[in-house]
């Protein structure tokens, strides 16, 4: 899954052609070096950012999902928003997955929105509210509160006749270095065997602070790490960097 932000801070000038267009390019890079599935996110989710409403995020994305499908037609597009409204818009785009970090929490509305689309829903741990989405949670066990965390919310999306789910543990969202570094020995556990797993550890300051290194020059960490997860039992790697990843998952398909 290669990661495409729509933020302001992904494109130089921020205006609506040249963002459209770099969107484009983007899209074809990530697709040449191997991804499957675009990741497509209106609104940042990292630390102190911006607050986006539902029409904003519309607003940004206007229509370059269906551009994507047009030029793009065998590619997969993820939605990553936690509005259900903006879920709605993106159904009627043409997405084919949706990816909430909230898990439903951030708005009362969005499982029934899965539910009517019949979308994959892509399902990540998180704290339970936008304010406190980064604030670091203290765990008695790591493992144990995220797999108690997935069966109450997997319950809750079959009820709805929601059975397509994908799992994500939510690396980097309010979780300290050493919980990671326990989910990252303990990925086989978290999954349940049933449904696939998704990890992005991408980029990660659990990574990178503690190495003194910046989010750029943690590619070869990163990679090891990719491959552990995979060993794992890990399905799905979210990434910036789609051509290094996708020599983890060659060598590891090499490997089975």
């Amino acid at each position: 899954m290669g990661i495409l932000n729509l933020t302001p801070d992904s494109f130089s000038d921020g205006g609506k052609f040249n963002s459209e267009k770099a969107a484009l390019m983007h899209a074809e890079k990530l697709l040449k070096e191997g991804a499957d599935i675009i990741d497509i996110g209106p609104q940042s989710t990292r630390p102190n950012s911006t607050f986006l409403t539902s029409e904003q995020e519309i607003g940004r994305l206007d229509h370059i999902i269906s551009q994507i499908k047009k030029e793009f037609p065998e590619v997969l597009i993820s939605l990553d928003t936690f509005h259900a409204e903006t879920v709605r818009f993106g159904f009627n785009e043409g997405i084919d997955l949706i990816n909430d970090i909230s898990g439903g929490q951030y708005d009362p509305d969005m499982f029934d929105a899965v539910a009517q689309t019949k979308l994959p829903y892509i399902l990540m741990h998180v704290n339970p509210s936008y304010e406190t989405m980064h604030n670091k949670t203290q765990f008695s066990d790591i493992t144990l509160s995220i797999n108690q965390y997935f069966s109450q919310k997997t319950r809750e999306l079959m009820e709805r006749g929601v059975n397509d789910i994908i799992l994500d543990p939510g690396f980097g969202f309010g979780k300290t270095v050493e919980d990671q570094m326990k989910m990252l020995e303990e990925v086989k556990y978290l999954s349940f065997r049933k449904f696939p797993l998704l990890i992005g550890i991408s980029r990660k300051s659990f990574i990178y602070k503690p190495l003194g290194k910046s989010p750029l020059d943690i590619n070869e960490e990163t990679q090891k790490l990719h491959m552990k997860v995979l060993k794992q039992g890990a399905r799905i790697l979210r990434v910036h960097e789609a051509k290094e990843a996708k020599k983890v998952v060659d060598e590891y398909v090499k490997m089975k």
